[in-house]
């Protein structure tokens, strides 16, 4: 199939080396080397329903920054021959490629205050640069992505249809979940109240999807676009406080090693500050505490959601690796909750 794929784009296999990426939970990536090195990536459309739309967004981006960011660096897919961005393999999944930035590095865990204020600020210049841009000509990729209410709903749905086995092995963790749900009336009321402005948001703001310089460790460009869409600044401040505060991620199956590290969640927010404090209102400045609870609340109810379902959505294990992220997520939440 890559072979396919590559004479395609007017590469030729022989003179590739193709070495899987495997940080992402939904796309195939992988890094070609060669004289010249790419990442070539298969789009997940079962999750990415209009992959046009994706390519659409980085378009209308791309077009944007070149014209009023001519220095800043944004990776833009590389066309095949006969001008097209993403090309479909048999069973009907597009793949796209992109230029490989020579001295970079990603990380996939926040160990400094410097890290996390480097990323929080990359995500931030990417949302400032884009300011200026019509969030309306932006599409959805994935609809109601970090919809609090929507994610909800389908916990509910979830808990519903669930078996009485999977029921009683989640109790506690449903539990936890019902108890949070006051979130959601906070977030309905927010989002009426029209307090927040509609923003181009990367809205995965994990530490992984910023490159890193190799020797200075700053920031180069922000990486995997596939949910630069609008959104609120509080869907990318809070998956960075989801994923930047604690020193062990969703994965980890030890609670107790499960921490909120103040001096982390003060340099991300400082971070973001730097690049979007004069974009904020005085509203959205006071949202940090809520953003972080908010996010970590979202990706608890979808991977208990996906546990209740039989794991049918994120990539698992073991059979209940999905309620282990969960508890993890509520873990992190109630340790959020103590910080307001």
């Amino acid at each position: 199939m890559l072979t396919k794929i590559f004479t395609s784009f007017g590469l030729n296999p022989a003179d590739f080396k193709a070495d899987p990426i495997t940080a992402g939970y939904i796309n195939q990536t992988y890094k070609l080397s060669g004289k010249q090195a790419y990442v070539l990536q298969r789009v997940n459309k079962n999750v990415f329903t209009r992959p046009e739309l994706i390519a659409g967004n980085l378009r209308i981006a791309s077009d944007y920054l070149s014209r009023h960011y001519s220095d800043y660096v944004f990776l833009s897919a590389v066309k095949t021959p006969a001008g097209q961005e993403m090309v479909y393999d048999e069973e009907g999944f597009p793949w796209r490629l992109f230029p490989f930035i020579e001295n970079s590095i990603t990380i996939n865990k926040v160990d400094t205050e410097e890290e996390a204020y480097n990323a929080a600020s990359g995500f931030a210049q990417l949302t400032a640069n884009l300011s200026g841009c019509d969030a309306t000509v932006f599409k959805p990729t994935i609809d109601r992505f970090h919809d609090l209410a929507w994610r909800y709903a389908q916990f509910e749905t979830a808990l519903i249809r669930a078996t009485y086995e999977r029921k009683q092995e989640a109790q506690e963790a449903i539990e936890n979940c019902q108890h949070f749900s006051y979130l959601v009336t906070e977030y309905n009321e927010l989002i009426a109240s029209k307090k927040l402005q509609l923003r181009i948001t990367h809205n995965d703001t994990k530490i992984n999807n910023i490159l890193f310089d190799a020797k200075t460790r700053k920031a180069i460009c922000v990486i995997d676009l596939d949910t630069l869409m609008p959104g609120y600044f509080i869907y990318d401040v809070g998956d960075m406080v989801r994923t930047f505060v604690s020193p062990v991620d969703e994965e980890e199956k030890d609670l107790t090693k499960v921490q909120f590290r103040e001096e982390i969640y003060t340099a991300l927010v400082q971070g973001y500050l730097s690049q979007m404090g004069d974009k904020l209102n005085d509203t959205e400045k006071t949202l940090f505490p809520f953003a972080g609870m908010m996010m970590t609340y979202i990706m608890a109810l979808r991977m208990l959601a996906d546990f209740l379902n039989g794991n049918i959505y994120y990539q698992i294990k073991y059979p209940d690796h999905n309620l282990v992220r969960a508890r993890n997520q509520l873990k992190l939440l109630s340790l959020l909750e103590k910080q307001t």
